[in-house]
């Protein structure tokens, strides 16, 4: 485990190597991306991902990747709330 305890949005514990869905993301933080990314990051909803960190801040990190127009491999990296994400 981790120095921070981290929790979802069910007060369950996560941890790096967790499965967790997203279950939300404020309008804000996606407004935050170039418009032609907002859609990537709208299609995170819903959607399982492996927590792959946990930030300074004490939030849980998940990765996308996808491949641009140009078949480059493109990735963000997000950081949830618990409020963002439910443990699977």
């Amino acid at each position: 485990m981790s120095d921070t305890t981290i929790y979802d949005c069910k007060q369950q514990t996560v941890d790096i190597g967790d499965i967790v869905r997203i279950t939300t993301l404020s309008k804000e933080f996606i407004q935050s991306f170039p418009e032609d990314e907002r859609i990537l990051i709208e299609s995170m909803m819903g959607n399982f991902f492996k927590i792959i960190a946990i930030d300074e801040e004490g939030q849980a990190c998940v990765m996308r990747e996808w491949h641009d127009e140009r078949g480059q491999l493109q990735t963000h990296v997000i950081a949830l709330d618990a409020e963002e994400m439910e443990k699977i």
